[in-house]
């Protein structure tokens, strides 16, 4: 009985010494058992951030700045000379539009020219022949279309088309003594060329 006492005894102190180890609280780490040193941390970021201040952008960063910037300026180049080709575009098609209509018109202003120039006993109908003509031809200048002057003028072919020569000693050489048909001409552009009989 004394034997199996004595290896109780020594069995014993085991557990106790266990029991105390279990029961004993772990030491807490510097962080939490130093305040002082956990608040030192953020301090020195915030000096760190205070004494850098804002971050200097580096250079792939610059790089694709420059790269922007210069497309910018070449996107904003290639639109302006687009706004200028297609307002020069645009100008160019009413110039032609105009020159067709008024081409299609010049049949009717003939037939005008050719009933105020007949003679007639009625002067209320030549009267109003003679109106009707004048408005015309306003309308033909309000949009810019000018008669070529031709009787008595030096021949030109690119403004005048010979169907006729004569001799005339009334005349100088290379003029042009009579009209058969009325040319035009818009924004310096000869939609018509004036139908003509020269003196050689």
């Amino acid at each position: 009985m004394e034997k199996k006492d004595k290896g109780l005894e020594k069995e014993a102190p085991d557990l106790k010494t266990e029991v105390q180890d279990q029961g004993r609280q772990p030491e807490p780490s510097t962080a939490e058992s130093d305040p002082a040193a956990s608040a030192e941390a953020p301090a020195c970021d915030t000096q760190h951030e205070a004494v850098s201040g804002e971050p200097q952008p580096s250079e792939e960063l610059e790089k694709e700045l420059a790269e922007l910037k210069d497309r910018y300026l070449r996107l904003l180049a290639e639109y302006d000379n687009y706004r200028k080709r297609t307002a020069k575009e645009r100008e160019s098609f009413y110039s032609m539009a105009k020159a067709d209509t008024i081409e299609r018109i010049l049949p009717v202003f003939d037939n005008l020219e050719r009933a105020v120039n007949n003679p007639t006993q009625d002067e209320a109908y030549k009267k109003g022949v003679e109106m009707i003509f004048q408005q015309l031809k306003d309308i033909f200048k309000m949009l810019g279309v000018e008669m070529i002057e031709a009787h008595g003028k030096p021949f030109d072919p690119e403004k005048h088309n010979a169907v006729m020569h004569v001799e005339d000693e009334n005349f100088g050489q290379n003029t042009i003594v009579e009209v058969f048909q009325q040319g035009f001409e818009i924004d310096g552009r000869v939609i018509r060329h004036s139908m003509v009989k020269v003196a050689n």
